[in-house]
């Protein structure tokens, strides 16, 4: 159970994970970026989720560089996009992401989303770059257990993590028990809901537990043992959303939570994605 942002989970090939992290989708490149990225170093994060299709990578180096803490403390993730798949290509986005974040060995890199025809090529160029020791783990994002199942059946290599849309109206509890079954570690992106914390029952709970609807939800992710980065460009909700480690939710509680799924997504559909 995690107790302090420092802690991590311990991925299939033995890599320290951060629990918590900070998201940077839609955050502009540039001063936006960098000053989030150093706040939340700054505030004891120490993962930093980007993504190649997000335009912002040179400024997640920036602000990397400029909270100079050392390399080695710190867990940079980014991502290949959709058209960029393929074998050839996929080796030469990984080294223009690495050059704008200004990197010498990334700690995870994943397949933005599963492009029909392509994803299993692309796991094989991340397998060399894993195998190269360019990236310290491989992974997935926005894969369903189908896509799973076929990387499987196709690869060397299990992917450490699954990046998906998760949250209390999209709970995806086939898909989480999946991951825990063949130890692929689950990960929340917009776990806030694109800000839709309005709900009853998080308002209750916020109340009840002298929190807010955000950190009830950031709390309950960790309960779920699912790894989450929420995003903010403010300081102080920077700040707000790591402060979730000096309290837990009673298990009555997680469950009113986990009743509140309604399969909802804020985000496309994998099997739906107009690639």
């Amino acid at each position: 159970m995690a107790t302090n942002i420092a802690d991590g989970t311990v991925l299939n090939n033995g890599v320290k994970m951060p629990w918590l992290g900070l998201g940077v989708w839609k955050v502009k490149d540039g001063s936006e970026v960098s000053l989030s990225v150093r706040t939340a170093i700054e505030a004891g994060y120490r993962s930093i989720d980007t993504a190649a299709v997000y335009g912002n990578e040179a400024g997640v180096g920036e602000g990397i560089r400029q909270a100079g803490i050392d390399r080695d403390q710190l867990f940079i993730t980014t991502k290949v996009w959709n058209a960029d798949q393929g074998y050839e290509s996929t080796l030469k986005a990984f080294d223009e992401s690495m050059k704008r974040l200004g990197l010498d060995t990334l700690d995870l890199y994943l397949i933005h989303w599963p492009v029909k025809g392509k994803y299993v090529e692309t796991w094989r160029a991340m397998e060399k770059l894993y195998r190269d020791g360019y990236v310290r783990a491989i992974g997935v994002s926005n894969f369903h257990i189908h896509h799973l199942e076929d990387l499987r059946q196709n690869s060397e290599v299990t992917p450490v993590v699954n990046q998906v849309e998760f949250h209390p109206l999209l709970t995806q509890k086939e898909l989480l028990g999946y991951c825990k079954e063949h130890r692929i570690q689950m990960e929340a992106w917009s776990p806030l809901m694109q800000g839709n914390l309005d709900h009853p029952l998080l308002v209750e709970l916020a109340q009840k537990y002298g929190k807010t609807p955000a950190q009830i939800v950031i709390r309950w992710d960790l309960e779920k043992q699912v790894v989450t980065i929420p995003k903010s460009i403010t300081p102080a909700r920077i700040r707000q959303n790591a402060e979730v480690f000096d309290f837990t939710l009673s298990a009555e509680d997680v469950e009113k939570i986990d009743a509140l799924n309604e399969n909802r997504r804020f985000g496309p559909d994998p099997d739906n994605f107009n690639f």
